[in-house]
């Protein structure tokens, strides 16, 4: 098995060396002036409301302010606002003063009580709407006071206030149709172009910023060379890294990072709910090779949701072996056997590199007997297909985790979508009483045992298998500085990048 991933990735690397020397060259520069950032798949959405998958979540951040942040640590710590719990059910928040929308309305507590209240506000069918449950009302005390009056008391409420704040006009409009919406941010919609591009106008200096769908990894590597990309950050395979890398106008920029990357399943599949079958599976799955053959080494091993460096991550959780034996003893305990093997259609993205790991997964599953076939579709229909549950088997990433209200929202039985993110239908009596005894303990240390034994409830009952943390991959032509990576993958460092030679 290692040595067929071995030799398919060097076949591939060699094929694609060939290609992209054969493509080079010829390619003029073109708004020399405007940053370039070359992406995966586009935003789904620029509705804070709404947005989940990471493009768009990220995106937003540049276009909204959201009155809570974090540090380094995963701490809550003020952004828009700053607070104080009057009692263990009573947060006051103060706004900072002068914020102005992109339109140059002022941004008042009016906005930020909108803006939640359409959250929490069931016909909007927010996925943000089952992490704030807890709230019972929002109210303005004054143009820059906003109170949060809680059901139950929650040490850690201030982290879950990370929507971006919306001008109160447009909360009850289709945002997502909006051409132009208007945030509080450091950067402003300019507008969609043609050919898939997002464009923002820094408000400090008015520097714009082209966002760039390139959803072919080889095509946006040859933008890239040729400087119609300037820069890219993920989704891009090792050996299209390393023979960038041997530009020397390009840089490659690689930090451990916090994204948490899974095989998800449909419990309410007929096959699927087997927990055998699902152990089964993950046995079968070498996921020590795919980081080696597949990732060049730029990931690690995962066992639960969190790294073991967050304070609610678990050091101790036992790692899910490769054992191909065990996971033929446990189907055919399942009843399946070489006269009836399990079959399995398998979700994903139609993103090369995606693609490519689940045909890696497929040979690994077709060892034990599985047969799996790969289903692939464009981001859009992918992601719709599963957060509505249509799906034996997928793949995704979360992206940037840092409270563990993500426990509530993914995993306890009141947050299947369109009310959380249980997107495979997950019902745990166990699990929805420790999540619920977490929400109810102020104390930090208690809350924290809760989450790590959530985290190893969730590695006995497998209704994800846990896979890796990527790394964050920063690609970067020289003629851009100020912009560096960070290890949840936000572009929040846009604020600061610019071009060699401009505004200076």
């Amino acid at each position: 098995m290692l040595n067929q991933l071995q030799s398919l990735e060097n076949r591939k690397r060699v094929a694609i060396v060939f290609v992209l020397v054969a493509l080079t060259g010829g390619c003029d520069q073109t708004d020399v002036g405007i940053i370039r950032f070359g992406l995966a798949a586009p935003a789904v959405t620029l509705d804070p409301r709404y947005a989940t998958d990471a493009t768009s979540y990220r995106i937003t951040r540049l276009i909204y302010q959201t009155l809570v942040d974090f540090d380094e640590t995963h701490r809550a710590i003020p952004a828009l606002a700053k607070w104080e719990a009057l009692t263990p059910l009573h947060y006051r928040f103060y706004l900072r003063e002068g914020q102005r929308f992109h339109d140059g309305s002022i941004l008042t507590s009016d906005d930020v009580v909108a803006t939640y209240k359409s959250v929490l506000d069931a016909r909007t069918a927010s996925p943000h709407r089952g992490s704030l449950s807890n709230v019972e009302s929002i109210g303005p005390r004054g143009p820059l006071i906003v109170d949060f009056h809680l059901g139950q008391a929650d040490p850690l409420f201030p982290g879950l206030l990370v929507i971006g704040i919306m001008p109160e006009r447009l909360v009850d409009e289709s945002h997502s149709s909006v051409k132009r919406p208007i945030g509080s941010g450091p950067f402003a919609v300019e507008g969609v172009l043609k050919e898939a591009r997002l464009r923002l106008r820094r408000v400090s200096d008015g520097q714009l910023v082209d966002f760039v769908t390139v959803r072919d990894a080889t095509v946006r590597a040859l933008k890239i060379l040729h400087g119609e990309i300037d820069l890219t950050q993920g989704s891009m395979t090792p050996e299209l890294v390393d023979w960038l890398s041997q530009d020397g106008h390009i840089m490659a920029v690689h930090r451990p990072g916090t994204t948490f990357t899974y095989l998800g399943f449909n419990l309410h599949d007929s096959n699927i709910s087997d927990l055998r079958v699902r152990r089964a599976i993950a046995h079968a799955i070498d996921r020590q090779s795919l980081i080696k053959y597949m990732f060049g080494d730029r990931a690690r091993l995962a066992q639960g949701i969190f790294t073991p460096k967050h304070w609610a991550g678990n050091s101790q959780l036992e790692a899910i072996e490769f054992d191909p034996r065990r996971a033929r003893e446990l189907l055919a305990a399942a009843g399946f056997s070489e006269e009836k093997p399990l079959r399995l259609k398998y979700k994903t993205s139609s993103d090369p590199f995606r693609l490519r790991i689940a045909t890696a997964i497929q040979d690994q599953l077709s060892g034990v007997g599985v047969e799996m076939t790969i289903l692939s579709y464009d981001w859009g229909t992918f992601y719709g297909d599963v957060k509505a549950g249509r799906f034996q088997m997928y793949s995704l990433s979360w992206v940037g985790l840092k409270q563990p209200d993500i426990f509530r929202y993914a995993f306890h039985s009141s947050s299947v979508p369109p009310q959380g993110a249980n997107r495979g239908r997950y019902l745990s009596g166990s699990v929805d009483q420790m999540i619920e005894l977490a929400d109810a303990t102020n104390d930090l240390e208690a809350r924290a045992t809760l989450y790590r034994q959530i985290q190893k409830q969730l590695l006995v009952d497998l209704p994800y298998i846990p896979l890796w943390y990527e790394d964050t991959t920063l690609i970067i032509r020289d003629s851009i500085i100020g912009y560096e990576t960070e290890r949840d993958g936000y572009y929040d460092r846009l604020v600061l990048a610019r071009r060699l030679g401009v505004n200076e």
